[in-house]
Parts: C-alpha cells; structure tokens; sequence
C-alpha cells in the first residue's frame, strides 16, 4: 500500500532529510586518506545526536541478513556496491567511497547516499561517480505527477546504459516514509509509461547504482550485508529522498 503524505508531512520529512545532508557533509569532510571507516560512522552519529534524532539503519534487520546492521552509516569501498559494514579499514589513495546514510526526526525518516573518491581520482573513477549523479538527476527529473514508476527507471537505466555501465539486478530504490522501506519499489531499470502512476503526496528514494565493467551479476559478502561486484569492477551508488507534488519533484535531502 503506498501512502500519500500531507503537505505538513513532507515538509516534516524535509526536516529529517536536512540532518541526512549534513551528516553526508561531514563524512565527506572527514574522509581522507587514513581514516578508519569506524571514525566516519562516529561523525555520521555526532549529527544524530546534536540533532536529537534517530537511526534507521542502526539495529535494521532485514530477512537475508544475518545479523542486524551495526551502525548508522553505510560504508562501500571500492567494489562494494552497496550495504558496507563500517570496519577498522583505514582509506588509501584512490578508494572510491560510497556512504549512504538515515535519519529518523519526529516520526519521520530520510535517506540519501553519495559516491566519491578519496585522494587522487583515478579518470574511470570519475566518470562512474559523474555517470551515477546524471542517472540520479534524471530519475528525480521523471519524478513528476503524471508519469509512472517506470518512467522514473527508463530514466535511469537510459543514462547507465548509454554509458555501458552495469545495473545490480533486483536492486533500486523504495518509497519512504514513517518506515525506511515501503511502497512502491522504484527499479533502475523499466519501460517508460509502465507501473504506478506518480501522484502528488508520494515520497521516494531514488538511487542508482552502477558497476563499471557493466556486468550486472554481484555476490553477497561475508558479513552477509555487503553486495560486491563479481569481477571486482568498482561500483558507485546515489541517492535521494524526493517528494512528489504537484509543483515538481521536490529533493528533500538536497545538501
């Protein structure tokens, strides 16, 4: 069942996205070359608690997983995809960081994510990085009331594709609300003019995710959590809550 916000809710849910852009800022900030993963979730959490709000990610225990998740910052290194677990690892010259990131204020949850590298850019690496925000821009742009769900996928898939970049398969973005997951599941990839037509009251997590060889295929980790490219290729994810209204796509975890 899909919810459709008030108004008085969304811009409830714009107060929750706003902590989601300042913690992604200071992570990033703070991401440099030997700096532990571990320390980028103790800045993600500082914002939580100067906030006084909440994680969604902290304790999340969905049924593949093994265990529940143990932080409230998502750290995916390399080729890691999405769902990395915040370790010791300290970064190197070059790693291609994906941090995703939750916040829960006054019963309300945002969810944002952003890819970069730390160091020296490597150029494959930032043409992945650039490639996954133009994927993201277009989807929020197909985000309008009128359109579909599957617009919002063709959307995305058009700008991974063209690019000959790979799509994890089964893996996309969800509607977002009192819960981090709800209705309607928002795939990367579809067929315009198919799927639920988008109304005005509907709030989103768009995120594309990309593989750079443009091989689909990925494999789960260790911890259970982590989603890794099969080949080793590197991988790149963003992603933001957006509003639908009838004024236009609103991004209410713009940072």
């Amino acid at each position: 069942m899909v919810e459709l916000k008030t108004d008085t809710s969304i811009d409830a849910m714009y107060e929750a996205g706003q902590v989601v852009g300042r913690a992604l800022t200071a992570v990033r900030e703070a991401a440099d070359v030997g700096v532990s993963l571990l320390e980028l979730d103790e800045v993600a959490h500082d914002v939580l608690r100067s906030a006084g709000a909440g994680s969604p990610f902290l304790g999340y225990h969905p049924s593949f997983a093994p265990t529940p998740f143990p932080a409230v910052l998502i750290t995916s290194v390399n080729d890691a995809i999405v769902h990395g677990i915040p370790t010791g690892y300290r970064l190197r010259d070059g790693d291609l960081l994906s941090i995703d990131f939750g916040a829960e204020l006054g019963g309300w949850v945002g969810d944002s994510a952003v890819s970069f590298i730390v160091g020296r850019p490597r150029a494959a690496d930032v043409r992945l990085v650039e490639t996954t925000e133009r994927a993201l821009a277009a989807g929020i742009e197909a985000a309008v009331v009128g359109n579909r769900i599957g617009d919002i996928a063709h959307a995305i898939g058009t700008v991974c594709r063209a690019a000959g970049y790979g799509i994890p398969d089964g893996f996309g973005g969800h509607g977002v609300g009192r819960r981090m997951h709800e209705d309607p599941p928002v795939p990367n990839e579809g067929r315009p003019g198919r799927g639920l037509p988008l109304r005005h009251g509907m709030v989103l997590a768009i995120e594309p995710m990309l593989i750079a060889s443009g091989a689909d295929d990925y494999h789960a980790a260790s911890d259970g959590w982590t989603l890794r490219t099969n080949d080793g290729s590197r991988a790149a994810h963003a992603e933001h809550t957006v509003a639908i209204t009838d004024s236009g796509p609103r991004v209410l975890t713009a940072r």
